[in-house]
């Protein structure tokens, strides 16, 4: 460092005051005064730089007095006129509507998924849609036209609200357990088949069971017995012809009669039998039962 010597000299003195060993100059010299300069220069520089992005970030994405581009803030909320918008985090909203010439259409990668919260932020009701799989999560699902409800489901029942149920399966439906219901209809030239396959098959009705075709034949197989009960009636077969082809033949008659006729026996049990019919009856003597 420098040492400066000052002597403090009085008004009166005439001995001249010493001349200091060093002057310095007041100022910023040398590289000190260029490396101000380039600092000055470089911030110069880069705020030109972000005026510059930031009038092209402002035409890009056309910012003005009423919104930014076709995004619109209105009274009524903020209204897209054309384009897509795509969000990267949770949307909120109370309503979405498309406009009235188009539809709404949401697109993802992975899975679009709604929720719906109660106060306390709960998820009451979700509904995710998946490339796989969509999936419905809530108390009730209901799906109606107008004011008539097409499909309903709870923890208790599914109802379908429909005028016609229609299964276009090569299989069919297939129900585990009972079904309900106060009509089966086949579709105009096609067959109404119930089948159980490894099981029994049955039609129960507190005032009856109504079979009709009106085109064709009701057929009806059983691999082992084939049961008409009716606990309070009777049991009609009214039609032209009656016939048991397979019914077991009974023996026994009057010898010499060249007419083969046959009478037609019930046992206790309710089993058929014929009888070749003589002067009296030879149901009892035959031992079909």
């Amino acid at each position: 460092m420098v040492r400066e010597q000052y002597v403090n000299t009085t008004q009166d003195s005439s001995v001249p005051a010493p001349v200091p060993d060093s002057i310095y100059k007041i100022g910023i010299y040398g590289w000190r005064k260029r490396c101000l300069y380039l600092f000055v220069l470089l911030l110069i520089i880069i705020l030109t730089v972000n005026f510059a992005l930031t009038i092209w970030i402002l035409r890009v994405m056309w910012f003005n007095t009423e919104g930014m581009g076709h995004l619109k803030v209105t009274s009524d909320g903020v209204r897209l006129e054309d384009g897509e918008s795509e969000f990267l985090f949770p949307l909120y909203a109370q309503e979405i509507h498309s406009r009235e010439d188009s539809s709404l259409l949401v697109n993802s990668s992975e899975n679009v998924t709604l929720n719906a919260r109660n106060e306390n932020n709960d998820v009451t009701g979700s509904l995710s849609v998946g490339p796989d799989v969509a999936q419905g999560n809530a108390q009730n699902f209901i799906i109606s036209s107008n004011t008539k409800t097409l499909f309903s489901a709870d923890d208790k029942e599914v109802v379908v609200g429909t005028d016609k149920l229609r299964v276009t399966g090569l299989e069919g439906a297939l129900f585990e357990h009972s079904v309900e219901t106060p009509l089966l209809k086949a579709e105009p030239f096609k067959d109404l088949r119930l089948e159980s396959p490894t099981r029994s098959l049955s039609m129960d009705a507190p005032k009856g069971v109504f079979v009709k075709a009106l085109a064709g034949n009701i057929e009806a197989a059983s691999n082992m017995d084939f049961l008409l009960h009716s606990s309070e009636g009777l049991v009609i077969l009214d039609a032209e012809t009656v016939r048991l082809p397979n019914l077991p033949l009974g023996q026994g008659g009057v010898s010499g009669n060249a007419q083969v006729l046959y009478e037609v026996c019930v046992c206790p049990s309710g089993k058929l039998f014929l009888s070749k019919a003589g002067v009296t009856s030879t149901c009892s003597e035959s031992q079909e039962c």
